[in-house]
């Protein structure tokens, strides 16, 4: 398997994707731009890059079996998350790496912009003594109020920091509860108005979405206290950079300290640069020796462990799966795919699927595997491209199927049960369920239409309803042998004796048009159908 390591690395992650004797591991000596890559991507199977190589929808779309792309590194800007979901390859960062590295930045700027340490260096170099002017606007960070954005790993780092320094932290995140914030020492802050009014420093540690771009703009600097302090170690594009240098020029904001910025490297010209209360430094958030050590070892385990073992860790795009996770859910997926398109092929215009899992299935530790092979089962047999594991349930959302999910604790004939029904408008239409006979390894279909049934999950099916009289069975066989087709294995049952019942035939080939051409002038036999899984 082809590994393209594409930006620098620690040379202890590439010994380590080195030593395992599967991986062709092929390091380029700089950065690629994009026409240096795409030829170089037909047989890759992983991409490895920090923020310098851009993986855009047609890199992504000329690596045919990209399975994967690794981050070293948490922010993954340069990686087209929607293209690579809708082509199944799995976007990793390494999000542990750089954490501490990244919260004693952020905590070092604000001790500069609390005491002007870089000013006052500055004024030095030139040959002054500003001891007198600079001193008197320094303040101290114990007593002060500090607004943490984001209480994920580094904001949670910053916390602590400040806690230590005798800082009072009051902290938003949509994510973040009461009692977490209380573990933490925290304020918990219902909202950012919340930290804007107390606040005398203010630090993001947000990623950059619809709802962060520019969220620090002119009307939230409005809302903040005189003279607030504000540190930026995240994304650039958080901070709105006009509004920023207008409550600078108006001194509602006193300071800044900004280690990101829109664009990168900042333009010559900038007028960030002409600002004397800005502190800025080039994106040194993860520059240090044992950051990128920790991030390039991370990235070689995590692409590791999903290329050898399925393993899905501190994927963007997809729910965590450990490897012993994945070894349980295994048996389960083509169960699961053989389940869905039964369903498909005997259904029209479902927009619900109601899956329940019963029995030793109601103990897997992640679900999320089997119901994807459900969805992938079910969609496979539209006429909808690239459909995979990774896109799979937005692809379903995006056309109207709405897909439910149960552990159930009611008894079950069977050790593991997976029961799945498709609805269209609140009516049900049909239903299915499955188990393994003896061992995992022989995975069946066990019930069809509320009746017992037993139908292997992979090949051709015939399936009809009939009279249930003496004959059907031998017409069937006979007429079948006609045609060359040979039967490999029959499944009957029926509601009621003399009723009506249900015959699944497995096939060793399709039948031809003039079988079921027969089939269907037959009075005694009706919903003829051929389903291939």
């Amino acid at each position: 398997m082809k590994i393209i390591v594409c930006d620098p690395i620690s040379p202890k992650g590439i010994a380590l994707l080195q030593s395992r004797p599967e991986f062709n591991v092929v390091v380029l000596p700089k950065p690629p731009t994009e026409a240096e890559l795409m030829p170089l991507l037909e047989d890759a199977v992983a991409l490895v890059v920090r923020s310098e190589t851009k993986v855009k929808k047609n890199v992504i779309a000329a690596a045919k079996k990209l399975r994967v792309v690794g981050r070293a590194g948490v922010g993954v800007d340069n990686v087209d998350i929607d293209a690579a979901t809708q082509n199944g390859v799995v976007v990793m960062n390494t999000p542990g790496g750089n954490t501490v590295t990244t919260a004693e930045l952020s905590f070092t700027m604000l001790l500069c912009l609390a005491r002007k340490v870089p000013q006052a260096h500055a004024t030095m170099v030139a040959g002054k003594w500003d001891r007198k002017e600079l001193g008197k606007s320094g303040v101290e960070l114990s007593g002060k109020t500090l607004g943490v954005l984001g209480m994920g790993r580094i904001g949670t780092e910053v916390a602590k920091r400040a806690l230590a320094f005798g800082m009072k932290v009051v902290a938003y995140d949509p994510y973040l509860t009461e009692d977490r914030a209380k573990a933490i020492g925290a304020e918990f802050a219902a909202d950012l108005d919340a930290v804007y009014r107390v606040a005398d420093f203010i630090t993001v540690h947000m990623p950059v979405t619809k709802e962060t771009k520019e969220m620090l703009n002119a009307a939230a600097f409005a809302k903040m206290k005189p003279g607030v302090k504000i540190v930026n170690c995240a994304r650039g594009e958080i901070i709105s950079e006009t509004d920023l240098i207008a409550a600078l020029e108006s001194n509602k904001v006193a300071g800044a300290a900004l280690d990101v910025f829109a664009v990168e490297p900042l333009p010559a010209d900038h007028p960030y640069r002409k600002q004397p209360n800005l502190i800025l430094t080039p994106h040194l958030g993860a520059s240090t020796e044992e950051a990128q050590e920790k991030c390039g070892i991370e990235v070689a385990e995590v692409i590791a462990g999903y290329l050898l073992t399925g393993e899905v860790r501190n994927a963007v795009n997809l729910p965590y799966l450990d490897a012993k996770t994945s070894e349980q859910v295994k048996p389960y997926l083509p169960l699961g795919e053989a389940l869905g398109k039964l369903l498909a092929q005997l259904s029209t215009g479902a927009d619900k699927l109601h899956i329940t899992y019963g029995g030793n299935a109601k103990n897997l530790t992640n679900i999320d595997p089997v119901t994807r092979a459900i969805i992938r089962g079910f969609l496979s047999t539209s006429n909808l491209k690239d459909v995979n594991n990774v896109n799979v349930r937005s692809v379903a959302q995006s056309i109207g199927i709405t897909v439910e999910e149960k552990k159930s604790d009611e008894p079950v004939t069977f050790n593991e049960w997976v029961h799945v029904q498709a609805f269209k408008g609140g009516e049900k239409l049909i239903s299915a369920g499955g188990t393994f006979f003896g061992s995992p390894n022989n995975p069946r279909i066990v019930r069809l239409f509320s009746q017992a049934v037993e139908i292997p999950v992979t090949g051709t099916l015939l399936m009809l309803n009939n009279a249930d009289k003496p004959g059907i069975v031998g017409h069937l066989g006979t007429l079948l042998a006609k045609h060359q087709v040979n039967i490999a294995s029959m499944s009957l049952g029926r509601d009621t004796v003399g009723g009506k019942a249900l015959t699944v035939l497995s096939l060793d080939s399709a039948p031809p048009p003039a079988v079921l051409d027969e089939l269907k002038k037959d009075t005694d036999i009706s919903n003829v159908k051929v389903v291939v899984l």
